[in-house]
């Protein structure tokens, strides 16, 4: 199975993403944050395809209580997967990419919200350790760019989830012989 590769978008990469997965307003805005230093829009491939995306949004959370609760704290936002390529680790490879940036960056916290029938994705977060954040539900709006350039603003009912990043330390040697030494067979 070839493994997907993920890196942060170029601006090249927008309308071959775009005719794959859809919505190049989308694209096309979040690269634009990006640009701007206010997120991470990152790219999977699998082999030549366009595979999925998701957005790292560091930017002031857009719903109030999660705003409230998790002030600061930046959201796994937008994760897609092309339908006929889901269930081969590209989902898991795009969050571990944002949770890789995060931990290079000095953050230790990440969160997201995922809607409360999208039992797929919440299995995919629960494996990757995300847990409730204990406060509820909370109402996010989902905005998609018509073809005829109007933007639909819908309402969904979201479970949030957060994860605590650790940072991954070597473990010291403790082998008897030192690298390069000899010892006896």
């Amino acid at each position: 199975m070839t493994e997907p590769s993920v890196r942060p978008a170029r601006s090249a990469d927008l309308d071959s993403f775009a005719a794959a997965l859809g919505d190049l307003e989308f694209f096309a805005d979040r690269y634009e944050r990006q640009e701007k230093g206010l997120g991470e829009l990152y790219l999977a491939r699998l082999g030549l395809r366009p595979a999925g995306a998701v957005y790292l949004w560091r930017e002031v959370a857009e719903e109030l209580p999660i705003r409230h609760h998790l002030p600061g704290i930046p959201l796994i936002t937008h994760l897609v997967v092309r339908r006929d390529l889901r269930r081969q680790g590209i989902g898991t490879a795009l969050v571990h990419a944002a949770e890789r940036h995060l931990l290079e960056t000095g953050r230790y916290q990440v969160a997201l919200a995922v809607r409360t029938d999208n039992h797929d994705a919440a299995r995919l977060y629960d494996q990757l350790g995300y847990r409730d954040w204990g406060h509820g539900e909370v109402v996010c709006y989902a905005r998609t760019t018509l073809r005829n350039g109007a933007v639909l603003e819908e309402p969904e009912r979201c479970h949030v989830l957060v994860r605590d990043l650790v940072p991954i330390t070597p473990t010291p040697r403790t082998e008897a012989h030192p690298i390069g030494a000899s010892h006896p067979c």
